[in-house]
């Protein structure tokens, strides 16, 4: 069998790096942490800086998509999070991946034509 490379997960991530994955600013994400203290739980390094787990960077995107796409309020978005503890509604998750594989297909469809406009131009 073949080895298989999987993609490396860190185990966690600064207050920056969630930040820069939401596209949003350092302080809003702060902000959502303290909102929301039964979804995000970060800990703490020697010097107190938070550090956030996986499972805390997909609540972010979570709190992300129901806040900011969706217009709701920080109060409905925690209890639509409260009443959804088994993770059904994990439509920003998937739209995520979608786009990403639309991404995919659209540079290897970029890459074919330009493969095929210099096929043209050598016959």
């Amino acid at each position: 069998m073949p080895y298989i490379d999987k993609p490396l997960e860190k185990l966690y991530y600064t207050i920056g790096e969630v930040a820069e994955i939401l596209g949003e600013s350092t302080s809003l994400v702060r902000f959502w942490a303290n909102s929301f203290p039964d979804f995000i739980k970060p800990a703490r390094n020697k010097k107190g800086n938070r550090l956030f787990s996986a499972q805390d960077v997909s609540n972010f995107k979570l709190i992300y998509g129901l806040v900011k796409e969706r217009g709701m309020t920080l109060e409905g978005a925690a209890r639509r999070m409260r009443d959804n503890l088994t993770g059904e509604d994990r439509k920003a998750e998937v739209i995520a991946r979608l786009n990403a594989i639309k991404n995919k297909l659209m540079q290897i469809s970029q890459e074919y034509k330009e493969s095929a406009e210099a096929t043209r131009r050598e016959e």
